[in-house]
Protein backbone atom coordinates (compact mmCIF):
# COMPACT_ATOMS: atom_id res chain seq x y z
CA UNK A 1 0.00 0.00 0.00
CA UNK A 2 1.37 3.31 -0.49
CA UNK A 3 2.29 5.64 2.20
CA UNK A 4 4.15 9.04 2.57
CA UNK A 5 6.51 10.18 5.90
CA UNK A 6 5.47 13.48 7.10
CA UNK A 7 8.01 15.42 9.05
CA UNK A 8 7.99 13.47 12.39
CA UNK A 9 8.49 10.33 10.27
CA UNK A 10 4.50 9.74 10.84
CA UNK A 11 3.28 6.58 7.86
CA UNK A 12 0.41 9.03 5.48
CA UNK A 13 -1.85 6.31 3.92
CA UNK A 14 -3.12 7.42 0.60
CA UNK A 15 -4.79 6.69 -2.59
CA UNK A 16 -4.02 7.42 -5.92
CA UNK A 17 -6.66 6.53 -8.74
CA UNK A 18 -7.11 7.73 -12.30
CA UNK A 19 -5.39 9.15 -15.07
CA UNK A 20 -2.68 11.86 -15.61
CA UNK A 21 -5.95 14.35 -15.67
CA UNK A 22 -5.39 17.66 -13.27
CA UNK A 23 -5.27 16.17 -9.90
CA UNK A 24 -8.37 16.55 -6.64
CA UNK A 25 -7.39 15.41 -3.62
CA UNK A 26 -10.16 14.75 -0.53
CA UNK A 27 -9.75 15.22 2.61
CA UNK A 28 -12.55 13.07 5.12
CA UNK A 29 -14.15 14.21 8.26
CA UNK A 30 -13.70 12.86 11.96
CA UNK A 31 -13.13 9.73 12.99
CA UNK A 32 -13.49 8.43 9.36
CA UNK A 33 -10.75 7.79 6.61
CA UNK A 34 -10.20 8.14 3.20
CA UNK A 35 -12.62 5.58 2.33
CA UNK A 36 -15.45 8.23 3.21
CA UNK A 37 -14.42 9.47 -0.14
CA UNK A 38 -14.50 6.57 -2.52
CA UNK A 39 -17.37 6.87 -4.65
CA UNK A 40 -16.51 10.55 -5.43
CA UNK A 41 -12.82 9.16 -6.55
CA UNK A 42 -14.30 6.83 -8.59
CA UNK A 43 -16.50 9.13 -10.22
CA UNK A 44 -13.82 11.58 -10.84
CA UNK A 45 -11.15 9.52 -11.85
CA UNK A 46 -13.71 7.56 -14.07
CA UNK A 47 -14.06 11.13 -15.58
CA UNK A 48 -10.60 11.97 -16.33
CA UNK A 49 -9.21 13.00 -13.21
CA UNK A 50 -6.66 11.99 -10.92
CA UNK A 51 -8.12 11.42 -7.34
CA UNK A 52 -6.10 11.36 -4.40
CA UNK A 53 -7.32 10.39 -1.12
CA UNK A 54 -5.09 10.10 2.18
CA UNK A 55 -5.92 8.62 5.81
CA UNK A 56 -5.15 11.41 8.51
CA UNK A 57 -2.40 10.26 11.09
CA UNK A 58 -4.47 8.72 13.90
CA UNK A 59 -7.14 7.38 11.59
CA UNK A 60 -7.43 4.23 9.32
CA UNK A 61 -4.18 2.81 8.17
CA UNK A 62 -2.02 6.06 8.47
CA UNK A 63 0.42 5.60 12.06
CA UNK A 64 -0.96 6.19 15.03
CA UNK A 65 1.00 8.43 16.54
CA UNK A 66 0.77 9.39 20.13
CA UNK A 67 1.54 13.66 19.60
CA UNK A 68 0.81 15.53 16.37
CA UNK A 69 -3.55 14.84 16.77
CA UNK A 70 -4.16 18.75 15.83
CA UNK A 71 -5.02 21.13 13.05
CA UNK A 72 -1.30 22.84 12.51
CA UNK A 73 0.49 19.11 12.14
CA UNK A 74 -2.37 17.74 9.74
CA UNK A 75 -2.25 20.55 7.47
CA UNK A 76 1.50 20.12 7.27
CA UNK A 77 1.16 16.19 6.43
CA UNK A 78 -1.14 17.82 3.51
CA UNK A 79 1.76 19.55 2.55
CA UNK A 80 4.08 16.52 2.81
CA UNK A 81 1.86 14.29 0.42
CA UNK A 82 1.01 17.71 -2.17
CA UNK A 83 5.00 17.85 -2.28
CA UNK A 84 6.15 14.04 -2.57
CA UNK A 85 3.79 13.63 -4.87
CA UNK A 86 4.37 16.45 -6.49
CA UNK A 87 0.95 17.62 -7.52
CA UNK A 88 0.11 21.09 -8.90
CA UNK A 89 -2.54 22.91 -10.05
CA UNK A 90 -5.40 21.08 -7.40
CA UNK A 91 -8.28 21.39 -6.40
CA UNK A 92 -8.49 20.34 -2.27
CA UNK A 93 -11.96 19.15 -0.93
CA UNK A 94 -12.75 18.59 2.16
CA UNK A 95 -15.75 17.51 3.93
CA UNK A 96 -16.42 18.26 7.70
CA UNK A 97 -12.94 18.21 9.67
CA UNK A 98 -11.14 17.64 6.32
CA UNK A 99 -12.75 21.52 5.08
CA UNK A 100 -11.18 22.76 8.25
CA UNK A 101 -7.75 20.76 7.23
CA UNK A 102 -7.88 22.02 3.42
CA UNK A 103 -8.41 25.82 4.59
CA UNK A 104 -5.77 25.43 7.68
CA UNK A 105 -3.18 24.17 4.78
CA UNK A 106 -3.61 27.20 2.49
CA UNK A 107 -3.36 29.47 5.85
CA UNK A 108 0.13 27.85 6.45
CA UNK A 109 1.34 26.65 3.03
CA UNK A 110 -0.31 29.28 0.71
CA UNK A 111 -2.00 28.15 -2.80
CA UNK A 112 0.86 27.70 -4.96
CA UNK A 113 -0.18 24.31 -5.73
CA UNK A 114 -3.49 24.85 -5.58
CA UNK A 115 -6.03 26.25 -8.25
CA UNK A 116 -9.50 25.55 -6.83
CA UNK A 117 -11.18 24.70 -3.00
CA UNK A 118 -14.49 22.97 -2.14
CA UNK A 119 -15.66 22.87 0.75
CA UNK A 120 -18.42 20.25 1.46
CA UNK A 121 -20.57 20.08 5.19
CA UNK A 122 -16.80 21.89 6.77
CA UNK A 123 -16.38 22.79 10.18
CA UNK A 124 -14.66 26.60 9.26
CA UNK A 125 -14.82 29.21 10.12
CA UNK A 126 -14.95 28.35 14.14
CA UNK A 127 -17.80 25.62 15.52
CA UNK A 128 -17.05 26.63 19.41
CA UNK A 129 -18.72 29.60 21.11
CA UNK A 130 -16.69 32.69 22.54
CA UNK A 131 -17.30 35.79 23.53
CA UNK A 132 -15.81 37.21 19.72
CA UNK A 133 -18.08 33.90 18.43
CA UNK A 134 -21.30 34.06 19.78
CA UNK A 135 -22.34 32.02 16.77
CA UNK A 136 -20.56 28.76 17.82
CA UNK A 137 -22.02 25.81 19.47
CA UNK A 138 -21.27 25.05 23.46
CA UNK A 139 -18.69 23.88 24.54
CA UNK A 140 -21.08 21.11 26.56
CA UNK A 141 -22.01 20.12 22.96
CA UNK A 142 -18.03 18.91 22.53
CA UNK A 143 -17.95 17.84 25.80
CA UNK A 144 -20.60 14.99 25.37
CA UNK A 145 -18.50 13.84 22.69
CA UNK A 146 -15.48 13.90 24.32
CA UNK A 147 -17.45 11.60 26.89
CA UNK A 148 -18.41 9.70 24.74
CA UNK A 149 -15.60 8.93 23.18
CA UNK A 150 -14.15 7.71 26.74
CA UNK A 151 -17.20 6.05 28.43
CA UNK A 152 -18.00 4.04 24.92
CA UNK A 153 -16.81 4.59 21.58
CA UNK A 154 -18.16 2.22 19.89
CA UNK A 155 -21.99 2.90 21.13
CA UNK A 156 -20.87 7.03 20.33
CA UNK A 157 -20.38 5.83 16.89
CA UNK A 158 -23.49 3.95 16.50
CA UNK A 159 -25.38 6.42 17.93
CA UNK A 160 -23.96 9.36 15.56
CA UNK A 161 -24.49 6.95 12.38
CA UNK A 162 -28.01 6.09 13.63
CA UNK A 163 -29.20 9.97 14.18
CA UNK A 164 -27.52 12.98 13.49
CA UNK A 165 -24.88 12.26 11.05
CA UNK A 166 -26.68 10.96 8.10
CA UNK A 167 -29.51 12.53 9.56
CA UNK A 168 -31.03 9.19 10.11
CA UNK A 169 -33.30 10.71 12.83
CA UNK A 170 -34.93 12.56 11.10
CA UNK A 171 -37.01 10.32 8.38
CA UNK A 172 -35.13 6.64 9.04
CA UNK A 173 -34.44 6.83 5.36
CA UNK A 174 -30.23 5.96 5.39
CA UNK A 175 -29.28 2.82 4.29
CA UNK A 176 -27.72 0.40 6.55
CA UNK A 177 -24.43 -0.25 4.65
CA UNK A 178 -23.50 3.16 5.26
CA UNK A 179 -24.66 3.56 8.48
CA UNK A 180 -22.19 0.57 9.18
CA UNK A 181 -19.17 1.25 6.86
CA UNK A 182 -19.26 4.94 9.38
CA UNK A 183 -19.16 2.68 12.64
CA UNK A 184 -16.35 0.51 11.03
CA UNK A 185 -13.99 3.34 9.89
CA UNK A 186 -14.42 5.37 12.99
CA UNK A 187 -13.70 1.97 14.91
CA UNK A 188 -10.45 1.92 12.79
CA UNK A 189 -9.54 5.79 14.06
CA UNK A 190 -6.55 5.47 17.10
CA UNK A 191 -8.50 6.28 20.35
CA UNK A 192 -6.00 8.84 21.22
CA UNK A 193 -6.84 10.53 17.57
CA UNK A 194 -10.45 10.18 17.41
CA UNK A 195 -10.29 11.88 21.13
CA UNK A 196 -7.85 14.33 20.37
CA UNK A 197 -9.85 15.31 17.24
CA UNK A 198 -12.86 17.00 18.31
CA UNK A 199 -10.94 19.73 19.61
CA UNK A 200 -9.18 20.24 16.37
CA UNK A 201 -12.43 20.43 14.33
CA UNK A 202 -14.46 22.58 17.17
CA UNK A 203 -11.80 24.82 18.70
CA UNK A 204 -9.35 25.76 15.95
CA UNK A 205 -10.08 29.41 14.60
CA UNK A 206 -9.96 29.07 10.58
CA UNK A 207 -11.08 32.45 10.09
CA UNK A 208 -7.68 34.07 9.70
CA UNK A 209 -6.78 30.81 7.09
CA UNK A 210 -10.41 31.74 4.71
CA UNK A 211 -9.41 35.10 4.37
CA UNK A 212 -5.73 34.19 2.83
CA UNK A 213 -8.02 31.69 -0.08
CA UNK A 214 -7.11 33.55 -2.78
CA UNK A 215 -8.81 30.81 -5.76
CA UNK A 216 -12.22 29.87 -6.70
CA UNK A 217 -14.01 28.20 -3.82
CA UNK A 218 -17.09 26.22 -3.77
CA UNK A 219 -19.26 26.03 -0.56
CA UNK A 220 -21.49 23.32 -0.20
CA UNK A 221 -23.73 22.80 2.85
CA UNK A 222 -27.18 20.66 3.59
CA UNK A 223 -29.66 23.65 5.66
CA UNK A 224 -30.63 20.24 7.65
CA UNK A 225 -26.80 19.61 9.24
CA UNK A 226 -27.28 18.69 12.66
CA UNK A 227 -23.59 17.94 12.87
CA UNK A 228 -22.39 21.44 11.79
CA UNK A 229 -25.10 23.57 11.43
CA UNK A 230 -24.86 25.56 8.40
CA UNK A 231 -25.41 29.02 10.15
CA UNK A 232 -22.13 27.86 11.93
CA UNK A 233 -20.23 26.70 8.86
CA UNK A 234 -21.49 26.77 5.35
CA UNK A 235 -23.18 30.26 5.21
CA UNK A 236 -20.32 32.02 7.04
CA UNK A 237 -17.27 30.39 5.58
CA UNK A 238 -18.85 31.78 2.36
CA UNK A 239 -19.03 34.75 3.56
CA UNK A 240 -15.17 34.97 4.66
CA UNK A 241 -14.09 34.02 1.29
CA UNK A 242 -13.31 36.36 -0.95
CA UNK A 243 -15.79 35.26 -4.36
CA UNK A 244 -16.90 32.02 -3.13
CA UNK A 245 -19.96 30.75 -4.52
CA UNK A 246 -22.26 28.76 -2.01
CA UNK A 247 -24.77 25.61 -2.76
CA UNK A 248 -27.32 25.30 -0.49
CA UNK A 249 -28.37 21.66 -0.43
CA UNK A 250 -31.92 22.30 0.83
CA UNK A 251 -33.27 19.39 3.73
CA UNK A 252 -30.01 17.45 3.68
CA UNK A 253 -27.80 16.40 6.52
CA UNK A 254 -24.09 16.51 7.26
CA UNK A 255 -23.35 13.19 5.08
CA UNK A 256 -23.38 14.54 1.93
CA UNK A 257 -21.05 12.28 0.23
CA UNK A 258 -23.24 9.13 0.83
CA UNK A 259 -26.70 10.91 1.03
CA UNK A 260 -26.51 13.06 -1.51
CA UNK A 261 -23.89 11.30 -3.87
CA UNK A 262 -25.50 12.46 -7.48
CA UNK A 263 -25.74 15.83 -6.76
CA UNK A 264 -22.37 16.04 -5.05
CA UNK A 265 -20.58 14.22 -8.07
CA UNK A 266 -22.17 16.41 -9.94
CA UNK A 267 -21.42 19.52 -8.75
CA UNK A 268 -17.69 18.83 -8.41
CA UNK A 269 -17.12 17.29 -11.94
CA UNK A 270 -18.92 21.11 -13.26
CA UNK A 271 -16.98 23.54 -10.28
CA UNK A 272 -13.47 21.13 -11.25
CA UNK A 273 -13.78 21.44 -15.18
CA UNK A 274 -15.30 24.85 -15.49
Amino acid sequence: MPYITANDGAQIFYKDWGTDGSPVLFSHGWPLNSDAWEAAALFLAEHGHRAIAHDRRGHGRSSQTWQGNEMDTYADDLACLIEQLDLRDLTLVGHSTGGGEVVHYVGRHGSGRVSKVVLVSAVPPLMLRSDDNPEGLPIEVFDAIRAGEVANRSQLYRDLADGPFFGHNRRQDVAQGFRDAFWLQSMACGHRAAYECIAAFSATDFRPDLAKIDVPTLVIHGDDDQIVPFEVGGERSAEMIDGAVLKVYEGSGHALPDTDRDRLHADLLAFINA
